[in-house]
């Protein structure tokens, strides 16, 4: 069945099918046919190599086992106000490249961070066993539903279509005075971008749920005073991240909303008392929604289109979260975040590439990640590496993607850009040579619209990203050879003529060592340490250096590696309440350290500490 169509400019098609078989939908079945502009077929793209089929259509698993199992993931999880969203549904799951019959059931309930919950869980047919999970945080309602109305006089609101354009002046909390889209209705304005495809922003009056608030509207359209006094600025912020963020869609790339249909979406703000991190995306109700509470809500620019570009994701590629697409997923939401930044160019919210810079603070830091080198921050990796989707952390596996878009925009070594330090080290030590960000962009969208696919991974990135330079400047030019250069940089493929490193020597303790508690104060407890004792490694350890742990636990440490010199290299950082275990592969750069010697797995209890935990086994691979 087609879902969307795509024609470039000289008559090339590009075609969308979501598959079936034996009228059953198939999960990670995706395609794309590449066809000429008469019709004549050039190449398909598949999110599975395999060919679809199975034994039998029929489960031998009932619908009610799959249920009950969905119930209680849901429960695991932490969330609450739980109920069937979706009755079972047979499908066939084709995710992991090999098709097996399996039940999908869809669970809605609410977050232990007050997000709402839509649980996607797919089941084996014929053993009963998780596949895979996932939660899409969609809602049942939507701006679709009806006419909106005046928040001052009742009276029902044009439709956008029909609107025309007027602007405002709004005072935001991140980026200063900005002009706003804004309706005017009688002697009211409401916060209506009919210029943008009528993008509305609504106040959800610090509610729980599925509505949409109200219109926000105002009599002298001047918005917002930009502190939290005004209940208006953090709409001010909304309105105006989803309007750069459409504005650079389609000055870059022709596109006309997330899907393509002039459709500008929504914002909801004021989400709850205390959700103050959060923001998140909804495909069910087109919308970005912003969490209340605190003094610094996540509405800055970057946050905007950051939270936007996952509605992108959703229409385009679709990825399916499991292995690396997640991580892909999450890559692709922090490139384009980086981009729209750059292209608002705002004094007050200036283009960089940090990530969350503008509205992360103490605690919240480990979110923020430079993509020049995201180990700066802590827990992640500048590098990719073949387990890196057993890292649990969709944020940490994105890291190699925003450190190879970093690259391909300005290239390795120091520099300093709109006032900020950057120094882009690279795995082998070469240097890469910037294409632009620009390009970097441009290459990086029409290999998300035209090549990726919902199970892309890292090897599919390189190759759709490769054949969109190829598309765009030539399979012969600098630039697609740059492309390349960079994704070698992060150890994705190699550099254009160069060779894959062979692994290195194993080194391994599967001693239990228990991990105290907090103390009756609340203080962490005592640091413990595992060793391993390194010999007959010739030199420094490497650029990537793998840290297997597996730790049995009710909440995630705080976890570091020790080199044999004392350096501390942060491998987690203790804020996840995971509960029954954590069993990951992380990557450090240890190039300044000596191979040999004693390493150590340091833990202490975390932030979110509950119960208790113990390092099972550790390994290093060199």
């Amino acid at each position: 069945m087609p879902r969307s169509v795509l024609t470039d400019t000289d008559g090339t098609v590009h075609t969308r099918y979501e598959r079936t078989y034996g009228g059953l939908p198939v999960l990670g079945g995706d395609l794309i046919v590449h066809t000429t502009a008469t019709g004549a077929m050039k190449s398909v793209t598949k999110a599975t190599a395999a060919r679809i089929s199975v034994p039998s259509t029929a489960p031998t698993r009932s619908a009610a086992s799959a249920k009950a199992l969905s119930l209680t993931r849901a429960k695991e999880d932490g969330n609450t106000s739980i109920k069937l969203a979706q009755a079972p549904r047979v499908v066939v799951w084709a995710a992991s490249n090999r098709p097996i019959l399996a039940w999908e059931s869809v669970v809605d309930g609410v977050r232990p961070d007050g997000a709402p919950s839509e649980l996607h869980i797919v089941t084996d047919a014929t053993t009963g066993a998780e596949i895979h999970r996932r939660d899409a945080v969609q809602s049942s309602s939507g701006p679709g539903d009806g006419q909106d109305v005046d928040a001052m006089t009742g009276a029902k609101l044009p439709r956008h279509d029909a609107l025309r354009r007027d602007s405002g002046i709004g005072h935001s909390r991140h980026s200063g005075e900005v002009n706003l889209g804004v309706y005017k209705f009688g002697s009211n304005y409401n916060l209506t971008d009919s210029g943008r495809g009528g993008h509305r922003t609504y106040d959800l009056g610090n509610a729980y749920g599925d509505g949409m608030g109200k219109l926000v509207s105002d009599t002298d359209n001047i918005w917002g005073d930009g502190t939290s006094a005004n209940r208006q600025t953090d709409a001010v912020d909304a309105a105006y991240g989803a309007q750069v963020t459409w504005d650079y869609f389609v000055d870059e790339h022709n596109r006309y909303g997330i899907r393509n249909d002039g459709d500008g979406g929504s914002s909801r703000v004021h989400y709850s008392v205390n959700d103050r991190f959060n923001s998140f995306w909804r495909d069910a109700c087109f919308c970005v929604t912003y969490g209340d509470g605190g003094t610094n809500p996540d509405t800055g620019i970057e946050a905007t289109a950051h939270e936007m570009v996952r509605g992108l994701s959703a229409n385009t590629a679709n990825f399916s979260y499991y292995g690396e697409a997640g991580q892909l997923a999450e890559a692709n939401s922090d490139i384009f975040a980086a981009a729209v930044e750059f292209s608002a160019d705002n004094a007050h919210d200036v283009g960089d590439y940090l990530i969350r810079e503008k509205t992360y603070t103490g605690r919240e830091r480990d979110f923020t990640r430079p993509m020049d080198r995201p180990s700066k921050a802590g827990a992640y990796t500048d590098y990719w590496h073949p387990r890196i989707a057993s890292s649990g952390n969709k944020r940490y596996g994105a890291s190699p993607a925003d450190h190879w878009f970093y690259l391909a925009s300005e290239g390795s070594g120091a520099k300093t850009i709109n006032g900020v330090n950057y120094n882009s080290r690279t795995h082998d030590g070469l240097p890469v040579t910037r294409i632009g960000r620009n390009a970097a962009a441009k290459i990086w969208y029409r290999a998300l619209t035209v090549y990726m696919t919902s199970t892309t991974d890292y090897a599919g990135a390189r190759a759709a990203t490769l054949s969109a330079a190829g598309d765009l400047y030539g399979a012969t030019s600098a630039t697609y050879r740059n492309v390349m250069h960079a994704w070698g940089a992060v150890n994705v493929g190699t550099r254009p003529g160069g060779a894959p490193r062979p692994p290195g020597p194993v080194f391994e303790n599967t001693t239990s060592v228990p991990i105290p508690g907090h103390l009756p104060d609340g203080t962490p407890g005592a640091k413990v340490s595992s060793p391993i004792t390194v010999t007959g490694v010739a030199g420094n350890a490497p650029t990537i250096l793998l840290v297997d742990f597996s730790i049995l636990n009710d909440s995630i440490p705080v976890l570091e590696l020790v080199a044999p010199d004392g350096t501390a290299y942060p491998l987690a950082n203790g804020n996840w309440s995971e509960g029954g275990g954590y069993t990951a592969t992380l990557a450090v750069d240890a190039s300044a350290e000596t191979a040999n010697g004693t390493w150590n797995l340091r833990a202490q209890s975390g932030d979110d500490w509950a119960g208790s935990a113990s390092i099972h086994s550790w390994k290093l691979s060199f």
